[in-house]
């Protein structure tokens, strides 16, 4: 059986930016460091416990530049003690060995996606998202060494192969921690529903603690089933730009929303040190 979370906590993590959002689709989306920082400070301060960070240039481009990774950790940390987590998906026009460069930054956690897609829309339609079960072992091994929590992203039930093989490896320290990603526009993601996150549950290796996003209007709805669940939720500008019908989001706005259904719920947020002993991350020193 996975982990639930205390009956009265919820551990709500604020994916900001994201690798193909732009300003153009929601001119709230921060791109630059100090954005980050700012909008990552008004999600701590709503109830946030983990910040889930993309890299982007001068020009808003995806972007691996330690550099600027560091700049965003440097902005968020002068701020508040959010979980710092990057982004080892990248973006499309990143090549495998920059997308872990972000490692290099320092992060508490960063992504790990298991298993491969295929984009179907936009300029790289046709190009696949390569996670093949080499590369995966080479990131979480990477990631071990470093000590960063691997955050298992899982887009459908056959990825649950790939989780239980580093599992077996010893690749993944306890408790594992997978986000099941529900709504992707990739040939290979299965689709927002609530049967589908129920039965992706039901896959969940033992002394696992799981964590619910979806993209679009399934935020909202999944994102409370997987309260209700006992999971961890993510939102954020990454996966939905509205908050409601024709109405720009901000980041805060969808974390405090978050936070207000979870209270109606009987929970409230995790602070990021609460998640830090959930999670099984080191306390921050100083």
């Amino acid at each position: 059986m996975p982990i639930t979370l205390p009956d009265d906590k919820v551990i709500i993590t604020v994916a900001q930016t994201g690798a193909l959002v732009t300003k153009q689709m929601n001119p709230n989306l921060p791109e630059q460091p100090d954005e980050i920082a700012e909008s990552a400070y008004a999600c701590y301060n709503e109830g946030a416990a983990i910040c889930h960070i993309h890299g982007r240039d001068k020009q808003g481009h995806n972007t691996s530049d330690i550099e600027v990774f560091k700049a965003i950790h440097k902005g968020i940390r002068g701020k508040c003690n959010i979980i710092l987590q990057d982004s080892t998906g990248g973006g499309p026009n990143l090549t495998q060995e920059e997308r872990i460069n972000c490692l290099n930054a320092g992060p508490e956690m960063a992504s790990l996606n298991m298993g491969s897609l295929m984009r179907v829309s936009g300029q790289y339609a046709g190009v696949p998202w390569s996670n093949m079960p080499h590369e995966i072992e080479t990131y979480v091994t990477r990631m071990k060494e470093v000590g960063v929590k691997p955050e298992m992203e899982v887009y459908s039930h056959a990825m649950f192969r790939d989780v239980t093989d580093v599992i077996k490896k010893g690749l993944v320290d306890k408790p594992y921690y997978v986000n099941i990603v529900l709504g992707m526009r990739y040939q290979g993601a299965c689709d927002a529903t609530p049967k589908t996150l129920l039965s992706m549950i039901d896959f969940l290796p033992e002394d696992t603690i799981f964590n619910c996003t979806a993209v679009g209007s399934a935020q909202l709805p999944l994102t409370t089933m997987a309260m209700l669940m006992g999971g961890c939720v993510r939102v954020g500008l990454e996966d939905n730009i509205y908050y409601g019908k024709g109405e720009f989001a901000t980041n805060a706005h969808l974390v405090a929303r978050t936070v207000r259904i979870a209270g109606e719920l009987g929970k409230e947020p995790a602070t990021p040190d609460e998640a830090r002993h959930i999670l099984g991350l080191k306390t921050l020193s100083g």
